[in-house]
């Protein structure tokens, strides 16, 4: 027989499996159902998942019961069916694997961060009456799993000690942040957590590997903690073609997995966007791996970090004065421009922000961009920032307006209120999902596409509503499009391009491009067009960074030379290679590319400070003669 589930974790580092809904998904299950049921309706086909991850060796199997409570069964008029549902997800999993596999009962939160919107004492009936049946199955332990406030967690693992000793795993929501969702400090809710009972304490969900690696650093090596897990999606998801796709490979997987182990974990497996593939890679990748003694001593970064610094002055680059003030899209067609993006604070406090843009002032940007909460993570408005940039700066602000967060209703007044401040430069974009955010229990509303929202910025130029009703005025925005050109197939997504500027976009702005062979692709692939193109430029600022942008996020793909040449650097040394690797992108982006649009990593404005002065160093060098500068 083998051991406990305590007692084996005691004695070696154990595999857990990937994603069941995400991979449901993938096999064809449509977005909408409820995959609990499908215990029920395809028996077979949850067997087959968790016959895969077995044999990409996992050995701890969670049952498809993660949202089998009566609330959340409910929705699909099955909360009848709820006992069935849970005692068929464990003797699914039990019949589908072998005998050294230990077998968990997944238990997902109720409130899944919407503290208000179910009551406190309908959350402990419907945990009691899962619980009640998972521990009257032969399940080897429980696994609480996504959950994001300390309180829900507590209610969940204190009914589970009242009628079962069984190991219990518990693991948090998070996105690399310091506390839990209602803001206790994870170092303090692990504490709480074991003394209420728990025997494994942990993260999975919302995060890659780069987030919940944040997350462990903060909690590894604190006295008393019980074993680690980490589950960690795969990267961020991306809405491609109409499918909810993820980047990071199973080879990242792999390689994190280890760095994971180092720093304390016990269990270590996959959650959203995983398949058997990437458990398979961590299987391998711990195979007689013996942890890193020093690895809780020395943690190693992940991300990369800011710093403050001087603020640089430079001269003017060389051209006339027109007699009426250029749009940048005017402008990039004329000489140089420069775009540099800063991303407003996710905190109350705007001083480093605001240094940031007086600093690239006074090197010469010609218009400071601001994301609208990128990757639907929650920052200050940058709307109110754009007015203090303009105001206080005396600079252009470039605002993103996202399709996500604002109804039609919401997006006009958004942009009658822009153009009361004065602010006419925005960016359409679509925007990442909300439920891979930090407020997942937010709504994503999309009432626009991008190509809508374009059209329909346009149309208050004609100083028509959205409504169709006059406005009186005319507005007079200038509207950016966002485009990828990190893609397979670069000539499909030119071609979505083309819609957009059919749409009414007067410029385009580029993901980060990190290959210089690439920036000559999209200069031959959309040379055709006749609005000017600012081609991204992003600095890396350490080694962990350029893995995390490259496994993680999607849109951005590095080269295999750039990750070499970032490998292992940090601090100071990982900036300044990251600076000079950009360096070398401008120089071929500027052959091609009048529009430049460089992206500052973590609010470390000392970097695009450098890159905007090397532009205009270089633009007084160039002799214009020898280069296609049609953009």
């Amino acid at each position: 027989m083998k051991p406990d589930l305590r007692e084996a974790l005691r004695r070696q580092v154990l595999v857990g499996d990937g994603a069941m809904g995400t991979y449901l998904y993938q096999m064809g299950f449509p977005v909408g159902i409820s995959y609990e049921e499908l215990n029920l309706l395809k028996p077979d086909v949850i067997m087959d998942v968790h016959r895969r991850y077995y044999e990409a060796g996992a050995r701890i199997i969670e049952t498809n019961t993660f949202s089998a409570n009566r609330e959340k069964l409910s929705k699909y008029g099955l909360e009848q069916e709820m006992e069935a549902i849970n005692r068929a997800g464990v003797e699914l999993a039990r019949k589908a694997v072998g005998d050294d596999a230990y077998i968990v009962g997944a238990i997902g939160s109720i409130r899944a961060g919407k503290r208000k919107n179910v009551r406190t004492a309908k959350v402990k009936e419907d945990f009691r009456e899962q619980i009640e049946v998972l521990v009257d199955t032969p399940v080897d332990g429980l696994l609480l799993e996504s959950f994001y406030d300390l309180e829900e967690m507590l209610i969940a693992l204190k009914l589970i000690r009242k009628v079962s000793e069984l190991p219990v795993i518990c693991q948090f929501a998070t996105e690399g942040t310091g506390s839990t969702h209602d803001g206790i400090l994870l170092t303090e809710a692990f504490r709480k957590l074991t003394a209420a009972g728990a025997d494994v304490v942990g993260f999975n969900c919302r995060s890659g590997p780069n987030g919940l690696m944040r997350s462990i650093q903060r909690v590894a090596g604190m006295e008393g903690a019980p074993p680690f897990s980490v589950f960690p999606n795969a990267g961020i998801a991306d809405y491609v073609d109409g499918r909810y796709t993820y980047a990071a490979t199973p080879e990242y997987f792999g390689e994190t997995a280890r760095k994971f182990v180092d720093l304390g974990a016990r269990i270590v497996g996959g959650c959203c966007g995983t398949t058997p593939e990437h458990i398979a890679a961590m299987a391998q990748s711990l195979q007689n791996y013996a942890p890193d003694p020093d690895a809780l001593r020395l943690l190693q970064e992940v991300g990369g970090e800011s710093e403050t610094g001087r603020i640089v002055t430079r001269l003017q680059p060389v051209s006339s004065p027109p007699a009426q003030e250029p749009n940048l899209a005017e402008l990039a067609k004329e000489r140089y421009t420069v775009i540099v993006e800063l991303d407003p604070p996710r905190d109350l406090d705007i001083e480093k922000f605001m240094q940031g843009a007086q600093a690239l002032k006074n090197a010469g940007v010609d218009a400071l961009t601001m994301a609208d909460n990128s990757l639907a993570v929650t920052r200050m408005s940058n709307l109110a920032l754009g007015s203090l940039v303009k105001e206080r700066i005396g600079m252009k602000p470039l605002i993103h307006i996202a399709c996500r967060d604002r109804n039609m209703i919401g997006t006009q007044s958004h942009m009658m209120g822009l153009h009361a401040l004065g602010i006419d430069h925005v960016l359409a974009v679509t925007g990442d999902p909300a439920k891979f955010g930090d407020l997942p229990g937010s709504s994503s509303v999309y009432d626009l596409t991008s190509f809508e929202i374009i059209r329909m910025i346009k149309q208050l130029n004609e100083g028509i509503a959205f409504s169709g009703k006059s406005l009186k005025k005319k507005a007079n925005f200038v509207v950016g499009a966002a485009f990828n050109p990190n893609v397979k197939h670069l000539d499909k997504a030119v071609q979505r391009l083309e819609r957009k500027i059919e749409s009414g976009a007067d410029y385009i702005m580029t993901q980060p491009v990190y290959n210089a062979e690439l920036i000559e692709k999209v200069y031959e692939a959309t040379k055709h067009l006749d609005v000017p193109i600012f081609i991204g430029i992003m600095p890396l600022a350490s080694g962990g960074n350029a893995e995390y942008l490259h496994n993680e996020v999607p849109g951005i793909q590095l080269s295999d030379e750039v990750r070499q040449r970032m490998n292992g650097l940090k601090g100071e040394e990982g900036r300044a290679m990251g600076v000079q690797i950009a360096k070398e992108l401008l120089d071929t982006a500027m052959r091609y590319f009048k529009g430049i649009y460089l992206m500052t990593p973590f609010l470390a404005y000392e970097m695009t400070v450098q890159l905007t002065e090397y532009v205009w160093e270089k633009a007084q060098r160039l002799d214009s003669h020898l280069y296609p500068l049609s953009k």
